[in-house]
């Protein structure tokens, strides 16, 4: 068959999980997204919260499996030789529904073509095709080298899901560690890392402090990372809020390249929020604020689908009143800002 010729690569992607001001929760999840012609093939399938067969929690013999499938070196785990591209990001059932698409041989070359939405073994193209992506040719060559390198590490390698939470207020720290554990971020509590083996400290990924945490005790901290050449991401905790607190954490996890994520931008002030988002998707705007008991009050402010761009949405000034913040989430990333006044 004839196609155009498509770049392919690989990067480092996020499901963002996270504490939902309905008390839900929602599972993180690292994979390797693919590229095509420089753009995450995700964002070409409007707002799907999915991931790649590729994530960092699948075994590795599995993993392995999976990567030898897309190199036509197994036998497609589906038939008419269709292959999962990406699927439920919570489960592995086929019946959460997954995009699909037949991966072939042409020569040197390799083609992904008839993406489809599926959620059975049977594929109705008519009804459930992706009639605006594809086909894509892929260079053998260059197509070999980006998944033999995942072989080559036998997984995607890089992510440290876990985070070290340093602070004074114990039963905070404990729901905190708690709601992370739950959607998958591993979480350790302490006061400092002084006597701490630098092979356990080259385990987190993200650093967070609470607000009572003094400058030297982070500035100990900072120089006991350092010692262990570890480069880990400092989180300073914005407000004694748990899902506010996860959503820090989240973003700081996010190792997937900057100019390739959905949600670009946040600013917050003047009761009004701009967001920046990179191709089509849904926005979930959440406030949170403290009144003067401390107690927490949190509002959904806005939850649609916006196109790329930047955008500009009123905020209820109850929602922002006093101490407020804003998370951002779309299925990829989550973006946290004060309200500024």
């Amino acid at each position: 068959m004839s196609a155009a010729y498509a770049t392919f690569g690989l990067a480092p992607a996020m499901r963002a999980g996270g504490v939902l001001a309905n008390g839900d929760f929602e599972i993180h999840r690292d994979f390797v997204d693919f590229i095509v012609d420089g753009r995450p093939l995700l964002f070409q399938l409007s707002d799907l919260d999915a991931v790649s067969p590729l994530a960092s929690d699948v075994p590795p013999a599995i993993f392995t499996a999976q990567v030898r499938s897309f190199l036509g070196e197994t036998d497609a785990p589906l038939p008419s030789g269709r292959h999962v591209i990406y699927g439920c990001p919570e489960c592995e059932d086929l019946a959460c529904g997954a995009v699909t698409a037949v991966i072939e041989r042409d020569g040197d070359d390799f083609i992904w073509r008839d993406f489809a939405w599926q959620t059975e073994e049977a594929v109705d193209l008519r009804r459930n095709g992706y009639h605006g992506i594809g086909p894509f040719r892929f260079q053998g060559a260059e197509y070999r080298a980006a998944l033999d390198s995942l072989l080559q590490g036998a997984g995607p390698g890089g992510a440290r899901r876990r985070v070290l939470l340093i602070g004074a207020r114990v039963a905070l720290l404990a729901k905190l560690a708690a709601a992370l554990r739950t959607i998958g971020i591993g979480a350790d509590i302490t006061r400092e890392v002084g006597a701490v083996h630098a092979d356990e400290l080259r385990g987190y990924g993200a650093v967070a402090f609470g607000r009572p945490v003094t400058e030297e005790e982070r500035t100990a901290v900072r120089a006991s990372f350092d010692r262990a050449g570890v480069d880990v991401t400092y989180v300073d905790g914005l407000a004694p809020i748990v899902p506010l607190l996860v959503a820090q954490i989240e973003h700081a996890l996010d190792r997937s390249p900057v100019e390739r994520r959905r949600l670009a931008r946040l600013v917050a002030a003047d009761g009004e929020a701009a967001v920046e988002v990179t191709s089509p998707c849904r926005v979930r705007l959440t406030a949170y604020r403290l009144d003067r008991l401390y107690r927490t009050h949190a509002h959904e402010v806005f939850d649609g689908v916006l196109e790329a761009g930047r955008h500009r949405i009123a905020l209820d000034a109850k929602a922002v009143k006093g101490e407020a913040f804003l998370v951002a989430r779309t299925s990829g990333s989550v973006l946290v800002e004060a309200m500024a006044r």
